[in-house]
């Protein structure tokens, strides 16, 4: 269906185009005008897509992958790029604490797969309290030694690039444990490791600012087998796919949020063999960064992960642009503890308006919902 053009394609086949920000500019021009013209039935795309000049013929669909990747309003610009809202299908391994709270409230419909895709093997992973027992560690690094050793390949993940910089994409969560100095960096633990542990390996260094170029010919060696480790920050989240890849030991892992944390060790197992996760945290076992790390290590299903990540940041506000946040708009509510109590309130409520879709018989509760519900709210709910 993809093909048209080529010499044996079906009559009603159509074109796939690609749109991204890098693309050449004549290269660029030619697939905008085949989106605008209505020749490209299928468009894939980057954030690109979201820019002023993308527009399209007649869209229908909108598919949105890595969807906490995209806030409401990113979301949103690709819908109004139809003349009539288009259906709208987003997916993620870890749902954001806003998402979480719409299924609750009924507002997103949701198709749970539950199931591993084909080729993929188990996780293990596993808490290194380095405080504690720093010998864990050492055996970490060793183990990483002997799955390259056994043919298989690694990454290192670390918070920071290096220098003046801030954590690279990473969600930050800083305690009293973390605080008490800088971030892992990859410009610091590269040479170390080379020195040190994992002397004799071939180790890669990636991140953020590395040009495009120099950023691909890493992935590429990776791939290849010219690479053993990869010593990499956020930027491997998503979009990485080496089979071969089986361990991944993330420092500092308490810097990172929950849904990061499960992106992240989705990098490894993606093949036939098993893939293994160690967390590195100095965190206390009381400290709720050890709880979050304990928690993660102890599930591989998103949405329970996601539940957690909503109980730690709260869904912010379902009606504005807040997508997650410390105070819940609920005040007599636990989204979590009560969502069998909010599901019976929306059929109920589904009930009443089908009986009264105006609210003409309970003016007082229609009189409620204008006054908290306003005209921009309400359009905000509908971005999803």
């Amino acid at each position: 269906m993809g093909r048209a053009g080529e010499l044996d394609a079906a009559d009603e086949a159509t074109a796939i185009v690609l749109v991204t920000g890098s693309q050449p500019a004549a290269v660029r021009r030619q697939a905008l005008a085949a989106v605008s013209s209505g020749q490209a039935g299928l468009v894939i795309g980057t954030h690109a897509l979201l820019y002023q000049g993308v527009d399209f013929a007649d869209l229908g669909l909108v598919v949105v992958d890595e969807q906490h990747r995209f806030g409401v309003e990113q979301r949103d610009a690709l819908r109004a790029k139809a003349d009539q809202p288009p259906h709208v299908l987003v997916m993620t391994a870890t749902p954001i604490p806003r998402t979480v709270a719409m299924t609750v409230f009924g507002d997103l419909e949701i198709s749970t797969l539950s199931e591993l895709p084909g080729g993929r093997s188990p996780i293990a992973t596993h808490v290194v309290p380095v405080t504690e027992k720093p010998a864990f560690l050492d055996r970490g690094w060793r183990r990483l030694r002997e799955e390259v050793e056994a043919g298989h390949q690694a990454y290192v993940v670390c918070p920071r690039i290096g220098g003046d910089d801030t954590p690279e994409d990473a969600e930050d969560f800083v305690d009293e444990t973390s605080a008490r100095r800088p971030p892992i960096a990859v410009l610091d633990v590269a040479p170390q490791l080379a020195a040190g542990p994992l002397h004799g390996l071939r180790i890669g260094i990636l991140h953020g600012r590395l040009p495009g170029d120099e950023k691909d010919a890493v992935m590429r060696d990776f791939a290849a087998g010219k690479l053993d480790v990869v010593v990499a920050t956020t930027v491997i989240e998503v979009g990485v796919d080496v089979p071969n890849a089986t361990v991944m030991i993330v420092l500092d892992a308490d810097r990172f949020g929950v849904s990061q944390l499960h992106q992240l060790r989705g990098r490894v197992g993606r093949g036939s063999a098993p893939g293994l996760c160690l967390l590195v945290t100095e965190a206390p076992p009381a400290a709720p960064a050890r709880d979050r790390l304990d928690a993660v290590a102890s599930t591989l299903d998103g949405f329970e992960l996601a539940e957690l990540d909503l109980e730690l940041r709260r869904e912010g506000d379902v009606l504005g642009s807040a997508q997650s946040g410390t105070r819940s708009h609920l005040r007599l509510l636990s989204l979590l503890k009560d969502k069998d109590v909010i599901a019976d309130a929306r059929r109920e409520a589904e009930a009443l308006l089908a009986r009264d879709p105006e609210l003409a018989g309970h003016p007082a509760l229609a009189a409620a919902i204008a006054a908290m519900v306003t005209e921009d709210r309400a359009e905000f709910l509908e971005k999803g």
